[in-house]
């Protein structure tokens, strides 16, 4: 039993004539308002410092990193209760000129495997319409870490646009040979210049079979982030408006802070970190390549096939 100096709790409620419940109910109730309020500061800064985007998961997450235990449901009470919820727009719309008679090749990122960062990249272009125009974006993410290694916006949508995303991914990223390029059919993707370039970095090609966007679902999944984060909720004066805003979401926003749900609530910056410091980091290991009705399993550090065990044949 607590002691007040020398007397205990039970004695003081004794000598005060009320009863031990009361005196504890009291108490919770005064300390729990106390402790709503922290919540509630906490919860808004949180809710702020994230654009007001951030659903009740990832601010559950935030809190819990802080100290707080609270349940999702009331998280989402108290979001709801302060008009915190975000808000969802209308999905966008694809672009993609993919009726060309150039070189198509195989799909080779539903076959992998990933180990590590730099095993795959992923890219793709989206359209944003301004007040008077509409210009387009192309990004190159890493697959396994879903960063953002390379970006590029202009008013047209040719290979010299995609071509400045793949250049500024090359030279932050200085990939080993072996890595896989995968994109859709569009004809800036499976042009000669583009194409070229890939292969003087030892760079293999994969592009999406025609009409399925699930082969290419990680990209996509995040220029719907960037459009409902930050396209639909702002408005531009012109280009280069757009671009100081995308500038910022990419890099001080997303790659290092934009906790992500498919890497254990981490921001991606977080999760290369923690891949690098730890000890036996998978990034030294190579992704695997698996073709059904093959029997073998081919790493792309090109060493010899892997014949798998009887029961996992397909």
């Amino acid at each position: 039993m607590s002691l007040q100096g020398s007397l205990s709790i039970e004695r003081m409620c004794r000598l005060a004539g009320v009863s031990r419940a009361g005196f504890y109910r009291k108490l919770e109730q005064h300390f729990g308002v106390e402790q709503d309020m922290e919540l509630r500061s906490e919860l808004q800064s949180i809710v702020l410092r994230n654009r007001r985007l951030y659903g009740y998961r990832r601010v559950q997450i935030e809190l819990q990193k802080c100290g707080f235990h609270v349940n999702g449901k009331r998280v989402l009470r108290l979001m709801r209760e302060d008009n915190l919820l975000s808000v969802r727009q209308p999905k966008f719309v694809l672009t993609t000129q993919s009726q060309h008679r150039l070189p198509v090749y195989l799909n080779l990122a539903k076959r992998m495997q990933l180990t590590g960062i730099n095993q795959l990249w992923i890219a793709d272009i989206t359209y944003i319409r301004l007040r008077r125009e509409f210009v387009y974006l192309a990004v190159m993410l890493d697959a396994y870490s879903r960063k953002v290694i390379g970006w590029a916006l202009d008013r047209t949508m040719t290979t010299a646009l995609v071509l400045t995303a793949l250049r500024q991914a090359l030279e932050q990223r200085q990939p080993p040979p072996g890595l896989v390029h995968h994109s859709d059919k569009g004809v800036q993707y499976a042009s000669a210049d583009y194409v070229q370039v890939l292969h003087q970095h030892g760079i293999l090609l994969s592009m999406s079979r025609a009409g399925n966007p699930y082969d290419n679902a990680t990209c996509e999944s995040w220029i719907k982030t960037l459009k409902v984060e930050e396209i639909y909720v702002n408005e531009y004066q012109d280009l280069e408006h757009l671009r100081c805003h995308v500038a910022e979401f990419i890099e001080p926003y997303y790659n290092h802070c934009r906790l992500h749900s498919a890497l254990g609530y981490r921001s991606p910056e977080e999760f290369e970190c923690q891949l690098t410091a730890a000890p036996s980091s998978n990034e030294s290991r190579a992704a695997i390549l698996s073709f059904s009705g093959h029997g073998e399993i081919y790493q792309c550090n090109g060493e010899q096939p892997i014949k798998p065990p009887p029961d996992s044949l397909p």
